[in-house]
Parts: structure tokens; sequence; C-alpha cells
């Protein structure tokens, strides 16, 4: 079956878009960093897929690259849920609670 075939999708974190944003623009992480007020460490953070984009950074990217807020959220939405589903530990901790609310 082809389907077994297919390498399945992995949610990109908002960091590396901004990065390549950054690249496209030739704008480096300290210059937007200033730009919106964060230090650089936490721009970096971001970046390196190391910290979550929070409303407050996406409103502050939106007003600095143009991109909506929305779209750097739902990035961030997709790829942790992605993350939680493929935590085997989590996923198993969550049937537990199933199991234990089912309703007979």
């Amino acid at each position: 079956m082809i389907a077994n075939n297919l390498t399945p999708f992995v949610p990109t974190h908002p960091g590396e878009l901004i990065r390549e944003e950054l690249e496209e623009r030739k704008l480096t992480q300290t210059r937007l960093a200033e730009q919106i007020g964060v230090s650089p460490s936490l721009l970096n953070e971001v970046v390196n897929g190391k910290r979550a984009v929070n409303t407050e950074l996406a409103l502050l990217f939106e007003a600095a690259l143009g991109i909506s807020a929305n779209i750097w959220l739902n990035l961030q939405s997709d790829y942790n849920m992605h993350m939680a589903k493929s935590d085997a530990t989590f996923m198993q901790r969550l049937a537990n609670i199933r199991k234990l609310t089912a309703v007979f």
C-alpha cells in the first residue's frame, strides 16, 4: 500500500521560518531583537526551536516582519500538538485517563 511509504508530516517550529525570513531580508537576529525590544538570546532561542512563540512575541514579529501573529501562533500550536502526540509516555497517560473516565 502506498500510504505505508509516506513520510509523516512534521510541523515546522516557527523559529525556522523566522530564520528564513531574516536570511531573505538580510537582517541579523541582533538587529531584529533590537527592533522588537527583546534580548538577542531570547530571539536566538526562538530561532533555534528552544523557546515557543507566545502571543506577545507573535505580535512583535507581526509588527516587525509584516506576517500575521495568527500565523506564528498557529505554527507554534501545530508544533506543540505534534510534539505532545509524539511523546509515548504522555500518550499512555492520556489513554489511562480515557480508560478511567469512560462511560459504560
